[in-house]
């Protein structure tokens, strides 16, 4: 298991800034994490109300950001770290983005049930849900990878995000099919579109955030290369 450990400085309060920058995104993180599983709650029992909540906590969220924003920047004109302290702040500036991006998706989809969309068909309706569980078990085990600053875990979760996309496809290939069947109800069957290409997202969000972790760990930047070139990359590494 790749993993990185938090440097230690002359200044213990450099020490404790880092940290606490760390601490930070994994609240936010778990923060999100929740509000994804409401937002999954509220589709398979229609409860408006855990869908409102949804709705009113995403301001939290995107105050959580501006928050570690604010901590990044400050940290970096004060501190001016260099080496894998720099990679950990950039990296950890980058997972915020995301994270708050994730909450974003996961608002639409509350937003959802709070206009009264919610799929006509049933199967439609368990595919999301189905969806749903799997990319919450990616954003867990991506916010546990960011924890342990583990690599390694990045890369196998990066992986994963290929049975999301299929189950993605095969999803939107049976919306549109009954969708054409109910044309009376398009404007509905567009949100619904819409929300499932939220769902989509939070796996393609958490994918980001590995990256960021094995730039972390690794110091490489694999972004926008091949999966097939991103484990040769890493394999050259160990």
């Amino acid at each position: 298991m790749q993993t990185i450990k938090l440097n230690t400085h002359i200044s213990g309060r450099f020490n404790q800034e880092l940290e606490n920058l760390r601490n930070s995104v994994l609240t936010m993180g778990g923060v999100v994490e929740q509000q994804l599983c409401d937002a999954i709650s509220a589709l398979r029992d229609n409860n408006r109300g855990l869908a409102e909540k949804v709705v009113l906590n995403d301001i939290m969220v995107n105050n959580m950001e501006v928050q570690i924003d604010e901590e990044c920047t400050r940290i970096i004109a004060k501190r001016h770290p260099a080496a894998s302290d720099l990679r950990l702040v950039l990296a950890i500036n980058k997972a915020t983005t995301d994270i708050e991006r994730i909450g974003d998706e996961v608002e639409r989809i509350a937003k959802l049930i709070l206009k009264g969309n919610l799929p006509v068909s049933e199967d439609i309706k368990n595919g999301m849900i189905a969806t749903g569980n799997h990319v919450m078990e990616m954003l867990r085990q991506t916010l546990n990878a960011f924890a342990r600053m583990d690599a390694e875990a990045a890369m196998s979760i990066h992986i994963g995000d290929q049975e999301i996309d299929e189950q993605y496809k095969q999803l939107l290939t049976q919306a549109v099919e009954e969708m054409r069947q109910d044309t009376d109800a398009l404007p509905q069957w567009l949100e619904i579109l819409w929300a499932m290409r939220s769902l989509e997202r939070v796996g393609d969000r958490c994918k980001n955030v590995c990256e960021y972790i094995i730039y972390l760990v690794k110091g490489k930047d694999v972004r926008h290369i091949s999966r097939h070139a991103m484990q040769e990359k890493l394999r050259e590494l160990r």
